[in-house]
């Protein structure tokens, strides 16, 4: 059982990058699919999450209006698509498989059961 996380980079302030997570297994399609990015010496926090049948959407504030979570479960993927990327989103992003569908519960990483290796993501000034 596995998550794959891949599509980090480098990218000028502005510029936009697309993250993709591959799920092992068509049983990920039941859970919860979530972002999270942490910077060096930061926690790990909460950038954006989507329900199973990709009808409920939620951001962190900082996402809100620049990044786009969608899942496509006949591929068992999902993907974050990151626009007007600024410095501050430098981090290394994980993807992330949960069963908890409380709300109040996603925005943290204890709801999410499953973890991809994280992808790095550089934007420059």
């Amino acid at each position: 059982v596995q998550l794959q996380a891949s599509g980090g980079g480098l990218v000028q302030a502005g510029g936009s990058m697309t993250l993709s997570c591959a799920a092992s297994e068509r049983s990920f399609n039941n859970y919860v699919r979530g972002w999270f990015r942490q910077a060096p010496g930061k926690e790990r926090d909460f950038v954006a999450a989507i329900f199973r049948n990709g009808g409920r959407t939620y951001y962190a504030d900082s996402a809100k209006g620049r990044f786009t979570i969608s899942r496509d479960n006949a591929k068992n993927m999902v993907i974050l698509q990151m626009n007007n990327l600024e410095p501050e989103d430098t981090a290394v992003y994980y993807c992330a498989a949960g069963g908890s569908t409380i709300l109040s519960q996603i925005y943290y990483p204890s709801a999410y059961n499953y973890w991809g290796q994280g992808t790095l993501v550089t934007v420059s000034s």
